[in-house]
């Protein structure tokens, strides 16, 4: 019976088990330029012994920022900054990919430089607010990208995704999930367009499917990911029917030899929909499971039953740097401190014990 404690081959590249850390927002790129410091460094090694490290979502370009202090793959600083962070990983043995993730319209001017408004499908505010260094504040009303600016957005993914192999990333998760970019893209509340990138389900995949081809056609497939959460109402976004549109897209993506594609259910009640994506996709499988409360150690059984290949674990492993050991060995397990997991220095980031301590 195959475990999540054995070995995996991703599309060529050998991982020690089949736990991953998930992408978790963290913001305290506090380096030069929204660049990650030698703390990033310290906290994604600190958790190498994962199957597969995903980082924080990285943003491709500087309107594509959504949060204070989260870092960015679009500069020379950057990259030099984010080779540390994959040295230090690849030095414990792990391996490591960048999650790349536009914000759309989740963001404020506020975080943005010369005057940048935040962009999305369509010029439709997202309901609540975010958080600024000024304190939170409303969602502004996007601008409405142009089929223009669609290409020039596309052409900022793929030059991230070369930035991210320059800078010693194993390969790029990109992130359609959660409300932002591309998740905007594919729900008819947050698309209404009614040209070629909008209007029905094929439109509506459109650019999810745009941006995948184009990275796969710059680093490789092997080097390619993607993450989505189907009828996530995360950041205002409404999916009443999700069904057709991810099973139009995993159709889509499946011919293209995609490295892994992640899914994040939304409910339990999810799990009949993700086994179906599940057979749809013959790569690599990685599911952040629903559970009653975070994902916890009873998601490993998923592994041995088929569901998924990979588990990724957020919270617990924010608070258990040594994860994968500690699940082996029952427990015990850190608790997470919500006080400490956006922004502020390395308590709660880089000082949570590992077992040998």
């Amino acid at each position: 019976m195959t475990t999540a404690f054995d070995p995996i081959d991703l599309a060529g590249t050998r991982l020690a088990n089949r736990i991953a850390l998930a992408p978790m927002t963290r913001s305290r790129a506090h380096g030069p330029g929204n660049s990650p410091t030698s703390s990033t460094a310290e906290y994604y090694a600190q958790r190498a012994s994962a199957g597969l490290v995903i980082t924080e979502g990285v943003q491709p370009s500087v309107v594509g920022q959504g949060y204070p202090d989260t870092p960015g793959l679009h500069s020379a600083e950057q990259i030099a900054a984010w080779r540390k962070v994959t040295d230090a990983v690849h030095a414990k043995g792990g391996r490591i990919f960048a999650q790349l993730m536009h914000a759309g319209r989740i963001g404020h001017p506020d975080l943005l430089p010369d005057g940048l408004i935040n962009v999305a499908p369509s010029a439709v505010a997202a309901a609540g607010q975010v958080y600024t260094h000024e304190g939170p504040k409303p969602f502004v009303t996007p601008q409405a990208l142009s089929e223009d600016q669609i290409r020039v957005t596309i052409g900022e993914f793929v030059s991230a995704a070369r930035n991210a192999v320059e800078a010693g990333f194993d390969g790029v998760e990109l992130h359609g999930a959660n409300g932002y970019l591309i998740h905007q893209f594919l729900a008819p509340n947050s698309n209404v367009r009614t040209d070629g990138w909008g209007g029905s389900v094929e439109g509506r995949i459109r650019f999810a499917v745009e941006v995948t081809k184009a990275v796969v056609a710059e680093i490789g497939p092997e080097r390619t990911a993607i993450r989505l959460s189907p009828g996530n109402p995360y950041n205002d976004i409404a999916e009443p029917e999700p069904q057709p549109t991810y099973t139009a897209l995993v159709a889509a993506l499946e011919p293209l030899g995609l490295a892994y594609l992640h899914v994040l259910e939304g409910s339990p009640e999810q799990r009949e929909f993700t086994l179906q994506l599940r057979k749809s996709f013959s790569g690599t499988f990685i599911l952040n499971a629903a559970t009653e409360g975070p994902t916890g150690p009873d998601a490993l059984a998923l592994v041995e039953d088929g569901t998924a290949d990979l588990i990724s674990y957020g919270a617990l492993f924010l608070a258990n740097p040594d994860l994968p050991a500690r699940l082996r060995a029952g427990g015990p397990y850190n608790t997470p401190d919500p006080a400490t997991f956006f922004g502020g220095d390395d308590r709660g980031y880089t000082d949570y014990p590992a077992l040998d301590a």
